[in-house]
């Protein structure tokens, strides 16, 4: 497969990339963008699927919305979220593609 030659990027662009990724970099962060990908969902229901407190999510799901990857949307006194930046599921497409394929060979290799 033929790489393509990465663009050149400013300071100030690497410093963005690097923020997004340590965004992207916490496990629970990860979790409630997953818990989206089928769809918005409230606080309530993010708290049932992964497992963590309501301030917990709350905090995650600030920093997610602060950092423009999630949106929110309030009706009555719910608090709706859903993902704001479509490339995100490209990404973790290309992350989990990417994994799934190493997790593949270490297995032939131990002969699973």
């Amino acid at each position: 497969m033929a790489q393509s030659k990465p663009r050149s990027l400013s300071d100030d662009a690497i410093v963005l990339i690097a923020r997004r990724f340590a965004v992207l970099a916490e496990p629970m962060r990860l979790r409630l963008i997953h818990a989206l990908f089928d769809g918005e969902k409230n606080v309530t229901r993010l708290v049932e699927i992964t497992g963590g407190t309501q301030a917990n999510v709350s905090r995650h799901l600030q920093m997610l919305t602060h950092s423009h990857l999630v949106s929110r949307r309030k009706e009555g006194m719910q608090v709706f979220y859903s993902i704001a930046d479509p490339t995100l599921f490209k990404l973790c497409d290309l992350v989990c593609g990417s994994l799934e394929k190493q997790i593949a060979k270490q297995a032939e290799s131990f002969g699973g």
